[in-house]
């Protein structure tokens, strides 16, 4: 859990930092490329191949694919569509999608873990729902694109750690996972991006670099490990945690508005929801087989 709330304060800052100075100036694959690039760099240099199987590598690889590559190109793009209320707010489905994917990938149903899931996208709507323009609907499919894409990939992982030894040195190993998802991001870019769309100033420079070589590269990393040494449900419920955290880091930094009041009780749903899962957790492990 503490990995998860580490990551979930540096996170928090990269809502900011895209809306602020990247979106709608540069071009959004090339930062795709770029976050993904430099986030690869940070683990190449400890990459052993002989630690992984040639399955378990192509596993890995299109784990990052999916969660980095693709969802990167699907969010990116929402904000195209949707204004950034409205993207955070579609961003609070990840949790369902976690507890279902979870339970469909190691063959069992958890009734529990919906529920807590379902009450961290009610704190984070409570946070973020600000009515709703017309014509939104493609981008509210974009969104979930984003959605679906995180999950699978957080749950994936959790799956095929569970197959590997506990004495892998995970940071060995790992760049197959940025290897996998610039498979996705090369291509994008040489197809789709605009070479006329890149950053213009040493601010935006800066943002993209802390974006890969922090947000991308140490957070995917630390968020992935800690989600293998948590249950479902928490890892659910830590997926809209980052609402709230984002927003505070908006709001102290930028002085951007926000709804206080809404804040406080979205978030105290959503730590509630945590607690509950908590308290679950305990009651099931001290009752007998």
């Amino acid at each position: 859990m503490g990995l998860l709330a580490g990551v979930t304060v540096l996170w928090a800052f990269s809502f900011s930092l895209i809306g602020v100075y990247l979106a709608g100036q540069v071009d959004s694959y090339f930062s795709v490329l770029m976050r993904i690039g430099l986030a690869t760099l940070v683990f190449l240099p400890f990459l052993r191949p002989s630690l992984l199987r040639g399955g378990q590598r192509l596993a890995l690889m299109g784990l990052g694919a999916v969660q980095l590559g693709v969802m990167y190109i699907f969010f990116y793009q929402s904000f195209l569509l949707l204004s950034v209320p409205e993207v955070l707010l579609f961003t609070i489905f990840t949790p369902l999608y976690i507890a279902l994917l979870d339970d469909a990938l190691f063959g069992r149903f958890t009734p529990f873990y919906l529920l807590t899931a379902s009450l961290a996208v009610l704190g984070a709507a409570v946070i973020r729902f600000q009515g709703l323009d017309s014509g939104f609907w493609t981008g509210f499919l974009v969104v979930q694109g984003a959605n679906l894409c995180f999950a699978l990939g957080q749950v994936g992982y959790r799956r095929l750690s569970a197959n590997l030894p506990d004495s892998l040195p995970r940071h060995s190993v790992f760049a197959w996972f940025y290897l996998g998802a610039l498979v996705v991001a090369v291509p994008a870019f040489a197809l789709l991006g605009n070479a006329a769309g890149l950053p213009t100033s040493g601010v935006q420079w800066g943002v993209l670099l802390w974006l890969g070589l922090a947000a991308s590269g140490l957070g995917y990393f630390l968020w992935n490990l800690g989600a293998t040494r948590v249950d479902a449900g928490a890892l659910a419920i830590m997926n809209n945690l980052l609402i709230p955290a984002g927003l505070l880091v908006n709001l102290v930094i930028w002085n951007r508005d926000a709804d206080l009041l809404r804040l406080v009780v979205g978030g105290a749903i959503i730590v509630g929801s945590l607690a509950l899962n908590e308290w679950w957790l305990k009651r099931r492990s001290l009752s007998p087989a």
